[in-house]
């Protein structure tokens, strides 16, 4: 099957409210067991809602349980209370049309960028000349046309994590989690890497789910930015971002950006 790369025009904000969710979690909570010291409360009866095509930004304070909520979305853990579902359905274990993408880009240092975005293919047993083709639709989409056969020794962290993306996108799953996808990264190749997920998920219209620690890029990203409180985390806010699409840098200076911003903040240093 051809995935098609056609860019599609930039998607109308959604509302979780709107739409039949894709992915929910009613009233999550999360206790890692404690071994030599006490059990650490991540996350306290967490329940949202996230429509298809949303884009949603998670940010909050460190330890907070950011990281630990998305992998309980894409049930990579279980619970200690509530339940995660997909598309109405008790989401009981991890599934190819949840895509993830960790903090660091986990590369097979001796595969080239094609065989890596290849690999979950190779591993759900697609043909070789399809599962290449498909590989190769991704590479072009995430702007690294020109360097299937390098290895991740000749990468930079930017094009590292573009790597990723396109793994965790070539078997075209419905949502994309992300952890912090672009953390390690200096500030300006991180702002080029938020304007090439914008553009990737304009052209996909995917579902994503991004963990960030980065106000504006949260607010430049997202069409709804969930707010946690310290540890356990809880939904402190859930703030619709109204700014029209397509977005630029250049919103980081208009007085509409600046009150979400101020917003958010006072959110997470309140809490």
């Amino acid at each position: 099957m051809t995935i098609s790369l056609k860019p599609r025009p930039a998607p109308a904000p959604v509302s979780a409210q709107s739409h039949a969710p894709i992915l929910a979690a009613e009233q999550l909570s999360y206790t890692y067991p404690g071994r030599g010291y006490d059990p650490v409360h991540a996350l306290e009866r967490i329940s949202l809602a996230v429509a298809p095509r949303e884009f949603v930004c998670v940010v909050g304070p460190s330890g907070c349980g950011k990281s630990t909520l998305l992998r309980l979305l894409a049930a990579l853990l279980h619970p200690t209370a509530g339940q995660v579902l997909f598309e109405g359905q008790p989401l009981l274990e991890p599934r190819h049309r949840i895509g993830f993408v960790f903090q660091k880009a986990n590369l097979m240092p001796w595969r080239t960028v094609l065989a890596n975005v290849q690999l979950p293919l190779e591993l759900q047993g697609l043909p070789q000349a399809p599962a290449r083709q498909r590989a190769q639709e991704l590479i072009d989409l995430v702007g690294l046309a020109g360097f299937e056969h390098a290895r991740p020794r000749g990468l930079s962290g930017g094009m590292e994590q573009r790597v990723a993306i396109a793994r965790a996108l070539v078997h075209n799953p419905d949502v994309l989690l992300l952890d912090e996808p672009f953390g390690a990264l200096d500030a300006l190749t991180r702002e080029r890497m938020g304007a090439e997920l914008l553009r990737i998920w304009q052209a996909r219209t995917k579902t994503v789910v991004m963990v960030t620690h980065s106000i504006p890029e949260a607010l430049l990203l997202a069409d709804r930015v969930l707010v946690l409180s310290p540890r356990p985390g809880r939904v402190r806010l859930a703030l619709e971002v109204p700014l029209p699409r397509p977005r630029h840098r250049d919103m980081e200076y208009s007085p509409e950006f600046a009150a979400l911003a101020r917003q958010v903040r006072e959110t997470i240093e309140a809490a």
